[in-house]
């Protein structure tokens, strides 16, 4: 197990720790601030202990806010990446994919594949993209384009951890 190379978390106030890791779960501090609030101690300080309880915290949210941390994450090669808009870790995330060098028909492609994934599951495609290419993940879209909803739920779910995993070990 690592710990963070930046802060300690076991020490920091409320304040400064929910600032500090608010983003790890897409705009949605409300993770932080349960980590926050049911208690940290010095194991808090590993990157896989804490990312270990903040997954808890969202496995054991209620579904309503399950879907609006989905609803949180924006498209692949969506709107906001072309506008700019991205947080500062799904633009590098999504950099590191490879998504910013899209063709033009590539780009077509996921702006297909996101519509497509939204008409069907009212959410949009998450994927951790860190370590794949957009090759990779334009597969994975056509794999799980024909899944049931509750799957793709799930799905979702997990790959938001992982994303959490990612940037947690960034820090």
């Amino acid at each position: 197990m690592s710990n963070f190379a930046s802060c300690q978390p076991s020490n920091m106030t409320r304040d400064l720790f929910v600032r500090h890791f608010s983003d790890v779960y897409e705009h949605s501090p409300w993770v932080a601030e349960v980590a926050f609030d049911s208690g940290l101690t010095a194991n808090d300080d590993k990157v896989e202990v804490l990312h270990q309880k903040m997954s808890q915290i969202l496995l054991n949210a209620d579904q309503r806010k399950q879907l609006d941390l989905i609803n949180a994450h924006p498209d692949l090669a969506g709107k906001a990446a072309m506008d700019r808009t991205l947080t500062e870790s799904s633009t590098s995330e999504q950099a590191g994919a490879g998504i910013d060098q899209c063709t033009t028909e590539e780009f077509e492609k996921f702006t297909r594949y996101n519509n497509l994934y939204k008409a069907r599951f009212q959410f949009p495609f998450i994927m951790a993209v860190k370590g794949a290419n957009r090759f990779q993940i334009l597969d994975s879209f056509e794999a799980r384009i024909d899944n049931d909803l509750v799957t793709e739920f799930s799905q979702a779910i997990t790959q938001i951890n992982k994303i959490a995993l990612f940037r947690l070990r960034d820090m």
